[in-house]
């Protein structure tokens, strides 16, 4: 115990030092603002309750597990992965500390930043009850057990799955990322369509039957079912005093038992968890040819090193020209390498579709799964040089902001032309040409994006999280201040081309930060 105290301990003091705590902070107080000021409401049908202790705290719990859930994952998911390229996690290794002592460490951790976030809300919870000032007077259990009872045991699984996919080689990237956000989806919308019969870890069912419960008895029944978000009613809202969640034992032990499946998870994430072990992490990645071993001294056994021989470097000519072309191709090759054939398979089964498919399938499902399925192409746009140790090689060219990041910029568009070329021919032929300019307007807004962001966090993640989120949120749910790509018919393409020369400018003054700083 003292041992997994000290590895927590030291690892969450090492995260509050970073700059990026404190964007996860207030990203948290954001959504306690939005809380405060309505912007998120809780509704039964036309009915929502007093803001008194009790309906704050479920509602800012509900908060916590819907948004926080997705977003928390992408926040703490370095960890393990922080250790191995620092070489902390190798001084870890040569200790007595066993695999499960750490995996249960780092999701503990883990653990402590998603509740220091949970804590921020609930300090915004009371600040809200104060705000709306319909129940000033603050009721410590009512208020705090949503929180201790719904939301910490999420987080608790929230932590714990970031850990197992930390150690599982094939989830360690960007397609971890990818099944997080399935896997999250299906999480929070299975158990709600079938209204609580199927296991709930995210809470909302438990919270809906309870409330819906009260409803019925002041009210009759609901004409439209629990509603968390922003929602405008036809009719004049109704307002009832709800007494709280009803704490049983057996719902009790349930929301505890979460925090027992959190530690399963951290163990079996000890199973995979190769300890840093160069010569396992080497088995675990299939199809890797085998490095060629420095010969050894025969007496020490030692490795010999090698004497470099006489090298030459030719001059560049005096008269040498830059060739956009030759960069771009290069910049293409470097984004579609490692690609399998059913990926191509797939992206042309995407412009089949494209072509085929009735116009409005086109806009609302061929076009937005068209333009998530080349998301781990456009992640490395911008970072790709300091992931792998290249910047000061590369950025020693000439003018690499001037010429290399249009184009790694250019590489992303002409995949996104590509992929969704079939859906831009279907919208020419229908004659849609504002659907074919709001098309344009997103084959160069995503790799903008990709690119922008890239370059200021240094990692392909904040982009493949946050363009996860508006994808999902815009396209696919047809939110029209959020659609990018023309999916509905109030999208507003001339903002987004506004966001994407933002988003581009971005790109380059932080290019030139770093090539100050260097």
């Amino acid at each position: 115990m003292r041992v997994l105290w000290h590895l927590m301990r030291a690892d969450f003091l090492e995260r509050v030092r970073r700059y990026s705590f404190l964007v996860t902070l207030a990203f948290a107080g954001w959504l306690g603002y939005l809380v405060s000021v309505g912007s998120i409401k809780l509704w039964i049908g036309n009915v929502r309750g007093v803001y008194d202790s009790a309906w704050v705290g479920a509602l800012t719990a509900l908060v916590i597990n819907t948004f926080l859930s997705l977003a928390g994952f992408y926040v703490v998911k370095n960890s393990v992965e922080r250790d191995r390229l620092t070489g902390v996690g190798q001084i870890l290794a040569s200790t007595p500390m066993s695999k499960a002592l750490y995996t249960l460490g780092k999701a503990a951790s883990n653990l402590a930043v998603l509740g220091s976030m949970v804590g921020v809300l609930a300090v915004f919870a009371v600040i809200a009850q104060f705000l709306v000032a319909e129940d000033t007077h603050v009721r410590l259990w009512p208020l705090l057990s949503p929180f201790l009872l719904i939301a910490m045991p999420v987080m608790a699984l929230v932590a714990a799955v970031t850990v197992l996919f930390e150690t599982i080689p094939g989830l360690r990237g960007g397609f971890g990322n990818i099944v997080w956000f399935a896997l999250w989806t299906a999480t929070l919308a299975i158990p709600v369509a079938n209204e609580g019969k199927m296991p709930d870890p995210i809470g909302i069912t438990i919270v809906a039957q309870d409330m819906k419960g009260e409803v019925d008895a002041h009210f009759g029944k609901a004409d439209r079912g629990f509603t968390l978000g922003s929602v405008k009613l036809e009719g004049e809202a109704q307002v009832f005093r709800w007494q709280g969640m009803d704490w049983t034992p057996g719902l009790v032990a349930g929301r505890l038992s979460l925090f027992g499946l959190a530690a399963a998870l951290s163990l079996i994430a000890a199973v995979f968890f190769d300890r840093f072990d160069p010569a396992r992490a080497r088995l675990s990645i299939p199809g890797r040819k085998k490095r060629t071993e420095a010969p050894e001294d025969e007496e020490a056994g030692l490795p010999v090193p090698a004497v470099p021989g006489h090298v030459t470097l030719t001059p560049l000519p005096a008269g040498s020209s830059f060739r956009f072309l030759g960069i771009l191709r290069a910049e293409l090759r470097l984004a579609l390498q490692g690609q399998r054939w059913w990926w191509y398979a797939a992206a042309a089964g995407l412009v089949i579709a494209g072509l085929t498919a009735p116009i409005e399938g086109v806009k609302q499902a061929v076009l937005p799964l068209a333009w998530i399925w080349p998301i781990l192409v456009w992640s490395p746009l911008g970072n790709r040089e300091s992931r792998f140790g290249t910047a000061e090689l590369l950025f020693s060219a000439p003018r690499p902001i001037g010429r290399q990041l249009p184009a790694a910029w250019m590489a992303g568009v002409l995949v996104a032309m590509a992929v969704g070329g079939g859906a831009a021919v279907r919208l020419l032929a229908a004659g849609d040409l504002r659907g074919l300019g709001a098309w344009a307007v997103g084959a160069m807004f995503i790799p903008s994006m990709a690119l922008a962001l890239g370059v200021w966090s240094g990692s392909g993640k904040l982009f493949e999280a946050l363009y996860l989120v508006l994808w999902y949120i815009g396209p696919m749910n047809r939110t029209p201040q959020l659609d990018y790509l023309g999916a509905t018919a109030h999208g507003r393409p001339l903002v987004w081309l506004a966001a994407t020369a933002a988003l581009a400018a971005a790109a380059a003054v932080g290019r030139r930060r770093h090539l100050q700083k260097g």
